[in-house]
């Protein structure tokens, strides 16, 4: 299979060197070389200069490349939006998109697939911090901002950077299924393998954003006490804040409302205890502050889109 990397000046170098890492590994433990076919192919021609100052050298450009492509995978940039318009890029990416198998996007590669008016009425994804501006730019886009990664019938959409290698990672159980993909994560020390559906932040990570200081305190309590009563109306009084105005500004700071980050406090340390440890899921609901263990499974369900004995599978 071809696994073209489609790359341009000042692109993100981990949007492609990442899932191209995932496929070579891949390719190497089938013991076949050609298992995986990796091209990248530059909107110019020669050497391409990354974010990071470092030269990508294309094995093709837009202008130059004949062969057939099995899987087209577009990269991200911050400046992105300096190509994605570009009316010779659009008719490539369009032309490609009838031939391939598969198309997809890593980081805010989307807008180029956007550009090219491939996410009309499709679920996608990207960046978290690229999600308001792609769904403004293409309104027709069905986009989902707290996604890894997403399928969408043979379109493939991934969060920022390192989400790339979570979606070629899917892409290889896909492929060649789930033994030959977990062998792979184990080999480049990847978590095996974080759900699609599973959200781009953390509790521990948006508990640094707030800029009030009696916000972000809370948003620490509330990850360093899930057991305990985490109802509104206690946070509100331990924030000497009206119930009212404690959700109001809570909401505004973090963006989430005290209920929602309360759940994803609690299911983001389950998660993490579901990695790494045996313990019996009633009691585990019972150490992130669940009364009982439906409840429990509704939250990690609505989370992550798994169920929490289904995620286990995933690190056995």
């Amino acid at each position: 299979m071809r696994i073209a990397l489609l790359a341009f000046p000042r692109v993100q170098m981990l949007d492609v060197v990442g899932p191209a890492d995932v496929f070579a590994e891949a390719a190497r433990q089938l013991g076949n070389s050609r298992a995986y076919r990796i091209s990248v192919i530059g909107t110019v021609a020669g050497q391409i200069k990354g974010t990071n100052g470092l030269r990508l050298a294309t094995d093709d450009s837009i202008e130059t490349f004949k062969g057939a492509i099995d899987t087209l995978l577009i990269a991200g940039s911050p400046s992105v939006n300096d190509v994605a318009h570009d009316a010779h890029l659009r008719d490539w990416v369009r032309y490609q998109a009838t031939r391939v198998r598969r198309i997809g996007s890593v980081c805010s590669g989307a807008f180029v697939l956007g550009a090219a008016g491939l996410l009309v009425g499709r679920r996608v994804t990207t960046h978290w911090n690229s999600s308001a501006l792609l769904a403004r730019q293409y309104p027709d886009a069905v986009v989902e901002p707290d996604s890894i990664f997403i399928r969408d019938g043979n379109l493939y959409t991934s969060a920022g950077v390192t989400a790339g290698m979570d979606l070629a990672l899917a892409l290889v159980e896909e492929d060649h299924g789930r033994d030959l993909a977990l062998s792979v994560a184990r080999e480049m020390v990847m978590y095996f393998k974080r759900p699609g559906g599973q959200s781009q932040f953390s509790a521990q990570l948006a508990a640094q954003t707030a800029e009030r200081t009696n916000i972000r305190q809370i948003q620490t309590y509330i990850v360093d006490n899930l057991a305990a009563d985490l109802s509104v109306a206690l946070l509100a009084q331990r924030a000497d804040m009206s119930e009212r105005n404690f959700a109001r500004v809570f909401k505004a700071e973090g963006g989430f409302t005290p209920a929602e980050f309360v759940e994803l406090a609690r299911i983001d340390q389950a998660r993490r205890l579901i990695e790494g440890s045996n313990v019996s899921l009633k009691r585990l609901a019972d150490q992130v502050g669940y009364a009982n263990l439906d409840g429990f499974r509704r939250a990690f369900v609505r989370r992550l889109g798994v169920t929490p004995s289904d995620y286990r599978k995933r690190f056995l």
